[in-house]
């Protein structure tokens, strides 16, 4: 799989040309899943803002209301009891997954509910972009900082990738450069913080940074 890991998105014209060169081919030609399912694990998410996704509404506009030939929803939480026989032809006949963000732990663990944890391996040429929590979920740990489910039993989710990330650099008060610094003691792993105009590019374990505005890297 390939994988565009953002913070809010695809937000500047270097992370749509990187889109655009993992996609293979123009926004306007491809289908598109959206995935929903971890903004149901954070406290302020909910209807609206799942609706504002789905239906690519103008705060979206960087996400699903980027020209996509066809938009359709995955809602993991179904897929238990859809079967696989319905709902795996949907994933491989997707060009892409739009991945939302929400709480990294719930999204994975709905992801191994579901069964499309195991299915990602097979799926060598669907690009998965997430924003947020939707690129955190592909880590090893998102660091007990992030972790807004109450059911979650720690902060480890896929680990698909080697580093963690720590996104909405500056974006907030409480997401300084210092207070990704404290975070990136605690995950233990090597670790990006990014901002809303940076993204990290993952092909056959090659990692590229696509920046227009400020990240950092820490050690393990």
């Amino acid at each position: 799989m390939k994988l565009l890991l953002t913070s809010g998105g695809v937000t500047n014209p270097s992370i749509r040309s990187a889109l655009v060169r993992l996609l293979g081919k123009p926004i306007s030609e491809c289908h598109a899943l959206c995935v929903p399912t971890a903004q149901w694990g954070h406290p302020r998410c909910g209807p609206t803002t799942v609706r504002g996704f789905v239906a690519a509404e103008p705060t979206w506009q960087h996400f699903s209301g980027l020209g996509w030939a066809s938009l359709g929803v995955l809602e993991l939480t179904a897929l238990p009891t859809v079967g696989e026989q319905r709902w795996v032809p949907w994933v491989r006949e997707a060009d892409v997954l739009l991945v939302e963000g929400g709480d990294a732990t719930y999204l994975c663990h709905w992801m191994r509910e579901s069964g499309l944890a195991d299915l990602l391996p097979s799926l060598p040429d669907t690009v998965w972009v997430g924003v947020s929590a939707g690129s955190m979920v592909l880590t090893p740990r998102i660091g007990s900082y992030f972790v807004e489910w109450p059911s979650a039993p720690d902060d480890r989710t896929l680990g698909v990738v080697e580093f963690s990330i720590f996104p909405h650099l500056d974006a907030f008060p409480t997401n300084t450069l210092a207070d990704a610094q404290r975070w990136s003691a605690d995950v233990g792993v090597p670790a990006y913080a990014i901002d809303e105009q940076t993204a990290i590019a993952v092909v056959d374990g090659s990692v590229e940074v696509i920046s227009e505005g400020h990240w950092t890297k820490f050690g393990a």
